[in-house]
């Protein structure tokens, strides 16, 4: 193996560990209220909205909806895939289950993040973050049935938990021929699992919690 080839190889390998350790500080930092260390895991350009660009107003955001929605919080990480598109972008896809302080409930949610990724100037960001909701409801009330969003003092609605991926949908639209053995797809490459499986499908839009 030549130089330039090996040098790749641990690029990559130090690229996936600082994103995993980017998504561990989102996490601590936005439990522990930290909300400067919080924000400066962004872009510097990241946007907010559709007229507000950068760290300040994200951290205004931020402090508004923490102090009005939670007493307190604790996120939990599962699994976490990473995928580049180059060297200094990636996608990932990151479980995460997340218990919240409400008043006087205690509301447990499982969701996953969709993230983009991006280095700049030799640092990894998060250029987006994008949460799709699986149920949020009380810890004593288990979410069965349609609209598993159920926030106190709000209607329920149903999450986006499910639309990044196609197969969800497919899986229950179709029946198959029991007396067939299915068909088996090529598997995807190794650095394209989560585009495969995405199959070309719209980012869904993601109702603020």
């Amino acid at each position: 193996m030549d130089n330039s080839r090996l040098l790749a190889r641990v690029d990559r390998l130090e690229s996936i560990e600082e994103i995993r350790q980017l998504a561990a500080k989102y996490s601590l930092s936005l439990d522990m209220r930290d909300l400067d260390a919080h924000v400066n895991l962004f872009a510097p350009d990241i946007r907010v909205s559709h007229e507000k660009v950068g760290r300040i107003h994200l951290k205004a955001w931020l402090d508004d909806t923490l102090r009005n929605q939670f007493t307190g919080t604790s996120h939990h990480l599962g699994q976490h895939i990473i995928e580049f598109k180059d060297p200094d972008h990636a996608i990932g896809a990151l479980y995460s289950k997340n218990e919240h302080e409400c008043g006087g409930e205690w509301v447990i949610m499982q969701m996953l993040y969709w993230d983009d990724y991006e280095r700049i100037e030799g640092r990894w960001y998060f250029r987006r973050r994008l949460p799709c909701y699986w149920y949020a409801t009380d810890l004593n009330k288990p979410p069965v049935g349609d609209m598993k969003m159920r926030w106190p003092g709000r209607e329920p609605y149903d999450g986006a938990f499910h639309e990044l991926f196609p197969s969800w949908k497919t899986f229950w639209a179709t029946r198959p021929d029991r007396d067939k053995l299915p068909e088996v797809a090529v598997p995807a490459p190794v650095e394209h699992f989560l585009e495969t499986m995405r199959r070309g499908a719209p980012t869904p839009k993601i109702r603020v919690r």
